[in-house]
């Protein structure tokens, strides 16, 4: 789970890229440009090479990984220009809404809608729950990227990765590497210099 959550990560590193070209975000940008290049470099450290017994078995989740973090990237820039103008829960429940019906028609194209009736009660309840955290999550992300500064924003966002190491050793008992952890650390050092330089 990890492994593929990091390509996710460098999403923070093409938005951050993004938001000093498209909005002019160089403020403090020789510290910006820093921290992204120390965030990067922890984002490859905590990507570990599967086994290559693992391989076979799925080897197209990486491409997904790095299409997820292409549109991570321009989820946040076209969201920084299209609720510029509007509040922030309102852009949240539309966008919400456009993500429902999307997610919606792929599943009837896929027919996979009968699996309803099989989910276990104690799946939908954590999906459930993870919903609503992902609701929480939204309402403050574009709030915080509608009054502040797209660069610095992502990364303090993307700061979860701290979360999700504690969480994964806690329920899936995943541990780091050495190199993992030192990539971890790297990333946590990165994104806390641009966000202590933006004050």
């Amino acid at each position: 789970m990890l492994e593929s959550h990091q390509y996710w990560r460098t999403s923070t590193v093409l938005t951050v890229l993004l938001a000093i070209i498209c909005f002019g975000e160089t403020e403090n940008l020789a510290v910006k440009l820093i921290g992204t290049i120390v965030l990067g470099i922890g984002i490859l450290l905590m990507v570990e090479k599967k086994r290559s017994e693992h391989k076979s078995a799925n080897s197209n989740w990486m491409l997904y990984a790095i299409g997820a973090a292409v549109f991570a990237a321009l989820t946040s820039i076209l969201a920084k220009v299209g609720i510029s103008g509007v509040e922030s829960n309102l852009g949240t429940a539309i966008r919400t809404g456009v993500v429902l019906v999307m997610a919606w028609v792929i599943v009837f194209l896929k027919g996979k809608q009968l699996q309803l009736k099989t989910i276990d009660r104690k799946e939908l309840l954590f999906i459930g729950l993870s919903g609503l955290a992902t609701g929480a999550s939204w309402l403050c992300y574009y709030y915080a990227i509608q009054k502040g500064v797209v660069s610095v924003v992502v990364p303090i966002d993307k700061l979860s990765i701290i979360f999700t190491v504690i969480f994964s050793y806690w329920v899936f008992q995943e541990k780091l590497s050495k190199r993992a952890f030192a990539g971890l650390c790297l990333m946590v050092a990165g994104t806390l210099a641009m966000a202590i330089s933006h004050k």
